[in-house]
């Protein structure tokens, strides 16, 4: 832990973020921010919404993006850019630097400046926040650890996407600072609910105790519902009290968005695709704010219906080609009401019920796993908070465990991030997600080695087999997180002047080279060999740590006898 004042953790969500911090030496006063006070809210997050200007300037951030932009006027809006949902970029694809994000516009823009320009103003807006509870004292951001919360299920490149965002936004200046902790959303919100009383959780019953066992041996699920992502693992307590993983990550794209879109293919196919396309590319702007009506509606609290005020534009356009009242004709589960559209209940729960099949289903594999043995399911995230999610999750799953769910569940993984960035060894191992490897060169053998990978080297004096894949951490295979691994390895060449490593991953266990199918390369990095009087006989070692949230490595020329830490490049150019 660095030698900072404050530790601040950030949740960068798909739909909603936030912040919380604490003073680095009063751990038990973790403070919460309230958005929305400039539109007439009190919220614990802000709309994960940021709105630039024509030629890619920050403009606003949050409730106002999202307030100015649905004030806009059609030409207006038209030229500014606006974003949402956007952190899904980062989910299931191949990441590079130049990645596009596009806006409601319909414009493409990087979304390294779109995330970094996120990240700046929740650092500004958090370092404002601490100096006002500070007696206006300024702080600046290198007072702080801070702490970036990531989907256990990302890659490490969108892992890597997200530092750098970081470090162009501000928040820290080395890409290798210590005072930026990625820590992964599920394990915050484990953290954070350990130390959570019984009055902590939402009551099942008047007479139940609701606290989280915490004796050694206790197994949980963690389900972090997302507005993007759902992100799941399973922790067990052990003797020390830190925690262990059992299984590897899982989830999918199967959050709270996913209902949102649901009710938006309700409506397109409600309206017609041809009226309802056209109101979306002329008024992206009304568009959100009715995305944003349903997102808060749908987590009511009691099982009703809900009622959404129709847009002024839809109602004009749609109304210009037949009666408002007729689009509802025979339609189950939706009225209009004079400029309202009422949904039941009924109704309601139909947009989740693909959402909830598909985590139920992820749970449902893990508890009926017999190698290991759940007591309890946390739900956490904002998407845990819709009492549709947490009473299916209850009626599947209650009569064989306990399904806990903190009274602020969105809440959890931030709090959580605050702990766990103060003590990142909280978590002693981790499950590797997949199989990882580097691209090595062996003595070739004919009785084992394909002849087309056959090479020789400068001097002729090494028949060596080019792409064998070495394994350093088996898809599955549990990992201490303080682990270090330590590897050897030599030049092919005399005059060999720097090594280069080529990182690859797979799910399979044992690829033979790294050109197999299946086998993917995510990372390079190269070691300087200056001094090459030694030739082949100069050694460099290789330090690797893959239990923890982000694979860290070191290298030594042991001929210079040189260590440095090496950045692995998981983007893609």
């Amino acid at each position: 832990m660095s030698d900072s004042f404050f530790i601040v953790a950030v949740d960068f969500g798909t739909s909603y973020s936030g912040y919380c911090f604490c003073v680095q030496s009063n751990l038990d006063d973790v403070r919460m921010v309230y958005w929305g006070h400039e539109v007439g809210l009190k919220t614990s997050k802000t709309p994960t919404c940021v709105l630039l200007d024509e030629h890619g300037e920050f403009l606003k951030f949050g409730y106002e993006a999202v307030m100015t932009y649905t004030r806009m006027g059609r030409g207006e809006s038209a030229r500014k850019l606006y974003f949402n949902n956007f952190k899904m970029q980062l989910y299931n694809k191949e990441i590079s630097r130049d990645l596009m994000v596009t806006a409601a516009n319909g414009r493409p823009f990087r979304a390294m400046k779109v995330f970094s320009e996120s990240l700046r103003y929740l650092k500004d807006h958090a370092l404002s926040t601490i100096g006002e509870h500070t007696s206006g004292k300024e702080f600046i951001a290198s007072d702080v650890t801070w702490v970036l919360t990531v989907p256990a299920i990302w890659t490490a490149a969108a892992k890597q996407f997200m530092r750098e965002a970081a470090v162009q936004a501000g928040l820290v200046s080395d890409f290798h600072s210590n005072q930026l902790i990625v820590a992964l959303e599920p394990e915050a919100a484990s953290v954070w609910c350990k130390h959570l009383p019984s009055e902590g959780f939402v009551a099942e019953g008047a007479s139940q105790d609701n606290r989280l066992e915490q004796s050694p041996g206790t197994q949980y699920v963690v389900v972090d519902c997302g507005g993007g992502t759902i992100d799941i693992t399973v922790h067990e307590v052990l003797e020390s009290g830190s925690l262990k993983e059992l299984l590897k990550a899982s989830g999918g794209d199967m959050g709270g968005e996913t209902v949102t879109k649901k009710y938006l293919s309700f409506l397109r196919d409600l309206f017609t695709p041809e009226t309802w396309d056209q109101y979306e590319k002329e008024n992206p702007s009304e568009v959100q704010k009715m995305i944003y009506d349903f997102t808060v509606q749908k987590c009511v609290g009691e099982d009703g219906d809900i009622f959404i005020q129709c847009p002024y534009n839809l109602a004009m356009l749609a109304g210009s080609k037949q009666d408002m009242s007729r689009y509802f004709q025979g339609v189950q589960g939706v009225f209009w009401l004079d400029g309202t559209f009422k949904v039941t209940y009924s109704k309601l729960r139909s947009f989740f019920e693909e959402s909830v099949q598909k985590v139920t289903i992820l749970i449902q594999n893990i508890t009926s796993n017999p190698e290991i043995n759940v007591e309890f399911i946390l739900l956490v995230g904002g998407y845990a908070s819709c009492k549709i999610l947490q009473k299916k999750i209850r009626e599947h799953f209650s009569s064989r465990c306990k399904v806990l769910c903190p009274v602020d569940a969105q809440l959890a993984i931030v709090k959580g991030a605050v702990l766990f960035g103060n003590d990142p060894k909280i978590m002693a191992s981790r499950v590797s997600a997949l199989t990882y490897g580097i691209d090595i060169a062996r003595s070739f053998d004919e009785s084992k080695h394909k002849k087309e990978k056959r090479r020789v080297n400068k001097k002729g004096d090494y028949v060596y087999c080019e792409d064998i894949f070495l394994t350093m951490v088996q898809n599955g295979q549990s990992v201490n997180c303080d682990e270090v691994s330590h590897y050897d390895y030599y030049p092919i060449d005399d005059d060999q002047t720097a090594m280069r490593f080529r990182f690859y991953s797979t799910e399979r266990l044992n690829p033979m080279y790294v050109d197999e199918c299946g086998v993917k390369k995510i990372g390079s990095f190269v070691v300087p060999m200056p001094d090459t009087t030694q030739g082949r006989q100069r050694r460099v070692r290789v330090d690797i740590k893959f239990g923890s949230t982000e694979i860290q490595a070191a290298a030594t020329d042991l001929t210079s006898n040189e260590t440095r830490s090496i950045r692995l490049d998981f983007l893609t150019k």
